[in-house]
């Protein structure tokens, strides 16, 4: 069974209409996850992700992704979206995600027991997660609510500036190594994050926040969806110094499926082997070590390779994996042991 460090669901049922649509999800809908298609790929569950959309000024997510098929660019990074405007659209999704529970097609994890029984029961086991902290204020009361609500995980940006901190553009070549770090009201949010128990990804941050973070939290270091530097040079993926520190917190990474960040030109383009996973994942694994290493497949949210295509595709990418080397211990492991690990050793529970 596969458990998974990022998906967009629920932004993508926002788009689609919404609460009319959440029935989608159980019976079959266009996009990587659903029911049936879950129940084929052996997909557990996930970390469900609440994320505020930016204006696309009239265009697609198609027309960024087309941008980020030449050899090199830098696709300019969207406005900051105020907290007025980003709080209705995370009480939207989070409204959604309790309908989907309501419904029996999921529940929503506050402890690793809550996840282990869902593991063993069969039912698909969501976890709460930000993507991008615009809904916060800057007091954190926000933060304290959502926290009764369920929420255990959080990211401070997704690439755009947030309050807390400030991102990484989708620029190829390049590293995080871009402007500021964490504000003022950003060591904030780490330190409440830590007193909760939410559990901090690292995945959007550029690198002077990466390293504020590291010196800040006393939890382990978790990128939810991230890659290699070393293999693809994007803006979004790691360096083998931030691995290294990753590796000491005891933290972890989910490989992310988005073909971009997987790919040494960077393109965003689904003609991508698995092969090209593998070696994120071997790389992974000796510098981690095979104890923080996992999948964050960012579906929903990005072109993945066509031999994934969706969860039901997940298959596929086990079966690379076996004929890879990977022994069924080593399987288990990155499959979701390793979430589990990382989130027994940070949730206060």
């Amino acid at each position: 069974m596969i458990f998974d460090g990022h998906n967009d669901v629920l932004l993508k049922l926002t788009i689609d209409g919404g609460m009319d649509k959440a029935g989608s999800f159980v019976t079959g809908r266009d996009g990587h996850i659903d029911i049936p298609r879950a129940n084929i790929g052996g997909f557990g569950g996930g970390f469900f992700a609440l994320y505020v959309r930016s204006p696309l000024n009239g265009k697609s997510l198609d027309d960024k992704y087309d941008e980020m098929k030449q050899p090199q660019y830098d696709v300019p990074l969207p406005a900051p979206v105020p907290q007025a405007d980003a709080l209705p659209v995370i009480m939207e999704e989070i409204a959604i995600l309790l309908r989907l529970q309501e419904m029996g097609a999921l529940k929503i994890c506050r402890t690793v027991d809550d996840l282990r029984g869902c593991f063993a029961s069969g039912q698909m086991a969501a976890i709460m997660h930000m993507e991008g902290a615009e809904a916060i204020d800057a007091e954190l009361h926000t933060l304290d609510v959502l926290h009764a609500a369920g929420l255990r995980s959080l990211g401070p940006v997704w690439s755009r500036d947030t309050i807390f901190g400030y991102g990484v553009p989708f620029r190829f070549p390049s590293d995080g190594n871009i402007g500021d770090g964490l504000t003022e009201a950003g060591f904030w949010l780490v330190k409440r994050c830590n007193e909760l128990g939410i559990m901090l990804d690292l995945s959007h941050l550029n690198e002077a926040g990466f390293w504020d973070i590291a010196k800040t939290s006393d939890a382990p270091l978790v990128a939810t969806h991230s890659n290699v530097h070393a293999i693809s040079s994007h803006a979004r993926n790691l360096t083998d110094k931030q691995l290294a520190a990753i590796a000491e917190s005891d933290g972890m990474v989910g490989l992310n499926f988005a073909c971009a960040f997987l790919r040494e030109d960077g393109q965003m383009d689904p003609d991508t082997p698995l092969d090209t996973m593998l070696r994120h994942l071997d790389y992974m694994i000796e510098k981690l070590g095979e104890d923080r290493v996992g999948l964050g497949s960012d579906f929903d949210g990005a072109w993945v390779p066509e031999a994934i295509t969706d969860v039901a595709g997940l298959n596929n990418l086990r079966a690379a994996m076996r004929a890879h080397g990977y022994d069924e211990p080593l399987m288990r492991k990155l499959c979701h042991e390793n979430w589990l690990r990382v989130l027994d050793k940070t949730w206060k529970e």
